[in-house]
């Protein structure tokens, strides 16, 4: 109930008329029969309330979430480095180091536990200290809701059930209907049935600088490579972008601790530039829509080399078939890059299919070479992002800002496709600017207005 709902009741509460005559004139008196309105007891629960959101915000829980992953990596890879070192027979001539490395990464971990028992204490204060406010706040609006004559209060928790009703109503008619199942002989995973996360969600080093950008692993990582993550952020107009940060793992990533900055060019826009927040890393060469061009760009991240290979001369580009709901569209996002089991793809539209979706092989060569290509009825502009899973491609649209839903699939081996997949996925934030599958772990990794996340494909 706000304060102008108060105020309203205390117009129409029952008052006394007592009428006299003076003279000429007819005079009445009135008397409120009812106590006065506590004012000062509402502003005080409203000073309370805003007092409550102030301290107990989302960065101080992604503040622990982080603490957590690290430290759950940190120790991971002091169990690496044990069993290397168990492993070693060269005559203690590096055993020495091994166990400096050990020591420090011990620290390490004090430092990390020290600052998560800090961070738990607090929490644990806060959480006592919330509590006690909450009863507070709870008994005063008990009280105050006895002055609310109309049963105003009453009737609207009515309407909010009979709200509840109808979405559970809807949402059974909106049952989720099952997607294509994989063929056993190419992936073995079966049906997916749902998506699960976000397991890892936090910002970047950069903070809410840049909301465009993507990030993930090598999906065919050399070796001693495979924790590694990479991190690009479109820090031209969310459009462009010219280098990439390197991590040597997650925590690294989620701390912002020692990155390797790789450079494309010296600066951005300019031949070779990223443009587009849509690409991926592959065997070490990262996957791009080049420059106010429609061709792909390979870039090499160990000899700073670039190959290019054309598409069609109609393939939309420079925002001409970018990703989009009815809210926004997602700019520059004309060509999406997607990995799978089996390598790279480039997902875009030309005006030839009328803006509609063509997945294209992408030749992981050098130069990039372009294999078989598929022809869809899915107009890009419907679509939000896409991704492939063995070989089947699935696109999502923007149901509400807290909900994203794979809605589109296309099997590439039998060439069919529906429109009738609604697999729900829980948004932390309004947009999703880059999504893509990593099959090593079978992650959904995404880029959402500046957060990095990951969410886990559930097969059957």
């Amino acid at each position: 109930m706000s304060r102008s709902d108060i105020f309203i009741l205390m117009i129409i509460i029952p008052l006394t008329f007592f009428q006299s005559v003076r003279g000429k004139n007819c005079v009445c008196d009135l008397k409120n029969s009812d106590p006065a309105f506590p004012e000062h007891k509402l502003t005080k629960v409203e000073t309370t309330s805003r007092q409550c959101i102030e301290r107990i915000t989302s960065e101080r829980i992604t503040e622990l979430d982080r603490l957590l992953l690290g430290l759950q990596q940190r120790i991971k890879q002091l169990e690496e480095n044990v069993v290397v070192l168990e492993k070693e027979d060269d005559t203690n001539l590096y055993g020495a180091v091994s166990l400096r490395i050990i020591e420090l990464e011990f620290a390490e971990i004090q430092d990390l536990l020290k600052k998560l028992n800090e961070t738990i204490g607090n929490y644990h204060h806060l959480n006592a200290q919330a509590a006690t406010q909450l009863e507070d706040m709870k008994d005063t609006m008990g009280e105050l809701e006895e002055f609310d004559n109309m049963q105003m209060i009453k009737k609207d928790r009515e309407n909010q059930r009979v709200k509840r009703g109808l979405e559970e109503c809807k949402n059974k008619l909106k049952a989720t209907l099952p997607p294509p199942t994989v063929l056993p002989g190419r992936c073995g995973l079966g049906q997916m049935v749902s998506v699960a996360g976000p397991r890892t969600s936090s910002l970047t080093a950069y903070s809410t600088s840049y909301s465009y950008g993507a990030w993930g692993r090598d999906v065919k990582p050399a070796r001693g490579d495979e924790n590694k993550y990479w991190l690009v952020v479109l820090s031209n107009s969310n459009v462009y972008g010219h280098f990439v940060r390197q991590y040597g793992t997650l925590s690294t990533l989620l701390l912002g601790i020692g990155p390797k900055d790789t450079y494309i060019s010296g600066s951005n826009p300019t031949t070779n530039t990223i443009q587009g927040s849509n690409m991926v890393v592959y065997a070490n060469a990262l996957y791009y829509n080049c420059y106010n061009t429609y061709s792909v760009c390979q870039f090499n991240m160990t000899t700073r080399a670039v190959s290019t290979v054309a598409l069609p001369s109609d393939t939309g580009y420079n925002n001409k078939f970018p990703f989009a709901h009815l809210g926004t569209t997602y700019s520059y996002t004309d060509m999406d890059f997607t990995t799978d089991e089996s390598g790279v793809y480039v997902i875009y539209a030309t005006t030839s299919n009328f803006g509609n979706v063509i997945i294209t092989k992408v030749e992981t060569s050098n130069p990039p070479v372009l294999g078989q290509t598929w022809t869809t009825s899915l107009h890009k502009k419907t679509a939000t992002n896409t991704f492939m899973v063995c070989g089947v491609l699935y696109a999502t649209r923007y149901l509400d800002k807290e909900t994203e839903q794979i809605f589109y699939s296309y099997d590439t081996e039998t060439k069919k496709e529906r429109f009738d997949l609604k697999i729900n996925i829980k948004k932390m934030k309004t947009n999703i600017e880059y999504l893509n599958y990593d099959p090593r772990d079978r992650l959904l990794y995404i880029y959402s207005d500046a957060y990095i996340l990951t969410y886990e494909l559930v097969f059957q």
